[in-house]
């Protein structure tokens, strides 16, 4: 492997292991959730969000400039888009309980976040795999695990959601929550759109 193609690769790892640190993050702050510190919650989300788009700018760069890539520019740039979409919709899930001045959780809303973070872990392996796609004896498996994971989360969904509507008896009460889970829907079908997107570079490159 060129030596320039290795940052490819290294990059999308560092993308993978901000999604998990912002998965855990998210986590920590729910389990000890405190309206009146989401500020500063939202301050610590938003960081680790901002050095995400900075990885994503760094890619951007470098396809500018380089001349081959180890598989088509446009699958690299995809598939940065992805990662980074990843770590995007785990901020906005923080971001909506500030706009919604959401003042409790709900224990499903945790194990949603914790679930979040297996999901995260599953697509750091993946990212560890991708450098060898062409001789991976597990990438193909992981692919498989993270299209369950997102299966898993959107059963998940759907549950709160029944509980949610079925026992609230305030329209922007179910509004609000209604938000909240769908941002961890689309979360999880974010990492789904990582692994769909391997799996089209392994296909189109072997």
């Amino acid at each position: 492997m060129a030596k320039g193609d290795k940052f490819y690769f290294e990059n999308f790892k560092e993308c993978a292991a901000l999604s998990k640190k912002a998965a855990a993050h998210l986590v920590e702050c729910l389990k000890n959730y405190d309206f009146n510190k989401i500020e500063e919650m939202l301050q610590n989300m938003h960081e680790i969000e901002h050095t995400a788009d900075i990885k994503k700018h760094e890619i951007n760069d470098a396809l500018a400039r380089a001349f081959v890539t180890p598989v088509d520019r446009e699958d690299l740039a995809m598939l940065s888009h992805n990662l980074d979409e990843v770590t995007d919709k785990i901020e906005e899930i923080m971001q909506k309980f500030y706009i919604y001045n959401i003042q409790s959780v709900e224990p499903s809303i945790v194990e949603f976040a914790i679930k979040l973070v297996s999901v995260c872990e599953l697509l750091c392996a993946l990212m560890n795999e991708f450098e060898n796609f062409k001789r991976s004896k597990k990438i193909r498996d992981l692919i498989i695990e993270l299209n369950n994971a997102e299966e898993e989360c959107d059963k998940l969904y759907l549950s709160s959601m029944h509980e949610i509507t079925k026992n609230s008896t305030d329209v922007l009460t179910t509004i609000s929550w209604r938000e909240v889970y769908e941002c961890f829907e689309a979360c999880a079908d974010a990492c789904e759109h990582v692994s769909e997107c391997v799996g089209t570079i392994i296909i189109k490159n072997t």
